[in-house]
């Protein structure tokens, strides 16, 4: 029986019940082990990973694979602008990153997965769109998009939930994806190797798909 402790990162405002599976399966496979789970923003999270504060973290990224670290990819997904129906935006099929300027953004904050690729996605055109609000949780992002108080920048599952008063468009030039993912830095740790192993089940369904969670 493994004993000791593990310290658990999961970024912030994300929903991620296949984790919570995972880490009560492996809680009751090994009893012996403490568990301390905490929140935070991606970046600070895989900066735990790396000086070894944090032995696994589900984070939102925009690499595959944070360097040196370990990489499980559970979501890999583009971004989408969420408008309500009657913006400017909504009737366009057709939509690049230089359309957006004319309105504000309602976006995840600096150190998310999301944000961390719309602004890659940007800087790469030399484009500064103005980031009028900043929210960590995607109802919140969803009800100010709704509002017409800004352009929400959303991942797809996450503006899927919000159809009925939201209109998804993909955005042609922003088309690398946002990844979520769970980062190691020692696979070989027995509780690590014990807690991936749950994961890897908790996160995926019977058909073989990857189970729902949240991106962030």
């Amino acid at each position: 029986m493994i004993r000791g402790r593990l310290t658990v990162g999961m970024v912030v405002g994300c929903t991620v019940t296949p984790l919570f599976d995972a880490l009560a399966a492996f809680h009751r496979s090994h009893p012996g082990v403490e568990i301390s789970l905490l929140e935070d923003n991606s970046d600070r999270l895989i900066e735990g990973v790396g000086d070894g504060t944090i032995d696994l973290a589900l984070v939102g990224t925009a690499s595959a694979a944070p360097q040196g670290l370990d990489t499980l990819t559970i979501i890999s997904e583009r971004l989408v602008v969420a408008v309500p129906a009657g913006h400017p935006l909504a009737e366009r099929e057709r939509l690049r990153l230089r359309d957006l300027a004319a309105y504000p953004i309602v976006c995840m904050p600096p150190g998310t997965g999301l944000r961390t690729v719309f602004d890659q996605a940007c800087a790469a055109q030399q484009l500064q769109p103005v980031i009028a609000l900043q929210a960590t949780a995607a109802d919140a992002i969803a009800d100010l998009a709704a509002r017409g108080l800004a352009v929400g920048i959303l991942s797809a599952s996450m503006a899927a939930r919000y159809r009925d008063r939201l209109i998804a468009r993909t955005v042609e030039d922003l088309a690398a994806p946002a990844l979520l993912a769970l980062i190691c830095k020692n696979p070989r740790s027995p509780a690590v190797r014990e807690l991936l192993v749950h994961s890897r089940q908790a996160f995926t369904a019977p058909d073989g798909r990857q189970a729902a969670a949240r991106l962030r």
